[in-house]
């Protein structure tokens, strides 16, 4: 347990507050169904991680609240939100081309309201473009002020004018806001929020604040009301979820508290920092009943002097080590990771201390990514003299490498038998589904198992495409 980071829980925010917010909620609908002869339908697009994924359905809860009928089809709606990324460029790209191809809808329909929220618009930078150069859009807000959506909503369509909200952080904790999830299979909980590692190359901390810890028994009655409710894949968020600190629990503690909960479902976590993924942890995921072995551990690089450029505060021995551990106490778990590819300074050779570090580790799948330079962050100003098509070329050497070792993990797979978490339709067979260890498997079988454990066997591995039968 580390006593420093003990107290970072924040204050949850009042009862009081969310009252106040349920009242613009109140007012707000009452103004719509006086103004629409139906309910109007609002649709949210969302953009990059889990956590973007979870924000989305409190906002969605929070519009049916609001007197909205929430729809899948963005040409049906009165209301276009979308819940944006900052992590790469590319994100912030396809956000403002989707975006742009709005603007002659918007000017054309006078019903229409267009908004964008989330990590994009937490940037002042990216607020001011917003302002200047997309003067449709009616109403834009970051990730602090997304609690108070209702109020937001209740000015756009009392006044009429363009409502901005970037106010900076406020250290505290929203419970009570309405959810709704959409699915009856898997669900997020956030555990925790904001990030304070400062990683060379990230903007999290600038758009989503210092880390802060939900109360853990506020966190306890979620999951358990989540079982009871017959979810059967819990997924425990965070910015850097092993460093949650709250009231005494470190996460570890947490994890067993939440795996002493009695029903059928499995419990997974996202996404881990190997500076504080430590041997307490590893050794209760081995002990848990619920806990899958699958550990998404993001390791950037395999180079010691680009860990160092990155701020990572962890060595590659360290990281190697790690894994050695979590292969030693879990025989059978899947470790994923991601990767960057031509951070500023890197030269080829320590490249392939990367590369080194895939044949090692051996993961289960990766993410990848070129360099991809955020303002703000220390890694921008950094001198980056290696050409664009010089990356892609690593890139492409890695990923080659991974679809190796990924195919030939697959291709160990078959001829064993695997308890598979059946999601929904497949794309080549009946039904899909996804192991503990996070891999998906397509096999023949009823739709009414869809929510439902299964016994699969392996039958074939294409790549990493797995197929297999159901075992009656």
């Amino acid at each position: 347990m580390r006593e420093s980071t003990m107290e970072r829980a924040a204050v949850s925010i009042t009862p009081q507050q969310v009252q106040q917010q349920q009242e613009f909620a109140s007012l707000l609908a009452a103004l719509l169904a006086a103004k629409y002869t139906e309910a109007p339908r609002a649709h949210i697009r969302t953009f990059g991680c889990q956590a973007n994924e979870a924000d989305s359905q409190r906002m969605a809860g929070q519009l049916q609240q609001c007197g909205f009928v929430l729809c899948d089809n963005p040409d049906d709606a009165q209301l276009i939100l979308f819940n944006t990324c900052a992590v790469r460029e590319h994100a912030e790209d396809r956000v403002f081309g989707n975006v742009g191809r709005l603007k002659q809808r918007r000017q054309a329909d006078k019903h229409l309201r267009v908004g964008l929220c989330g990590c994009m618009p937490q940037q002042e930078h990216v607020a001011e473009q917003l302002k200047q150069s997309f003067p449709f859009v009616d109403l834009v807000f970051g990730t602090h002020a997304s609690p108070r959506l209702p109020e937001l909503l209740y000015k756009l369509y009392t006044t009429g004018r363009r409502v901005y909200d970037i106010s900076a952080e406020q250290n505290e904790i929203v419970e009570g806001l309405p959810i709704e999830r959409g699915s009856g299979v898997a669900a997020f909980v956030p555990i925790m929020f904001g990030c304070n590692n400062f990683c060379s190359f990230c903007v999290v901390p600038l758009v989503r604040g210092r880390e802060r810890s939900r109360a853990p028994q506020a966190i306890v009655d979620e999951v358990r009301g989540l079982v009871a409710a017959g979810y059967r894949e819990i997924t425990l968020l965070g910015q850097n979820v092993n460093s949650y600190a709250s009231e005494g629990y470190d996460f570890p503690r947490l994890l067993r508290e939440l795996d002493a909960i009695e029903g059928d479902f499995w419990l997974r976590f996202t996404t881990s920092h190997p500076k504080d993924c430590t041997h307490e942890l590893l050794d209760t995921m081995a002990q848990g009943k619920h806990i899958c072995r699958h550990l998404h551990l993001p390791v950037q690089c395999g180079n010691d002097a680009i860990l160092h450029a990155m701020n990572r505060r962890y060595t590659a021995q360290h990281y190697l080590d790690l894994a050695a551990y979590a292969r030693e106490v879990m025989p059978d778990i899947s470790i994923t990771s991601d990767i960057i590819v031509g951070f500023p300074g890197e030269s080829y050779e320590q490249f392939c201390d990367t590369l080194t570090m895939l044949r090692e580790v051996r993961f289960a799948s990766l993410f990848t990514f070129i360099f991809s330079p955020r303002k703000g962050t220390a890694a921008a100003e950094l001198a980056d003299v290696v050409p664009r098509q010089e990356k892609v070329r690593w890139f492409e050497q890695l990923t080659s490498l991974q679809d190796e070792i990924g195919a030939a993990m697959c291709q160990a797979m078959v001829d064993t038998t695997d308890c598979v978490l059946v999601e929904g339709q497949g794309k080549r067979l009946a039904l899909a589904g996804r192991t503990a260890g996070n891999q998906i498997v397509e096999f023949n079988g009823d739709e009414a198992l869809v929510g439902t454990f299964a016994d699969v066997v392996i039958k074939q591995a294409n790549g990493w495409k797995l197929e297999g039968e159901l075992i009656p």
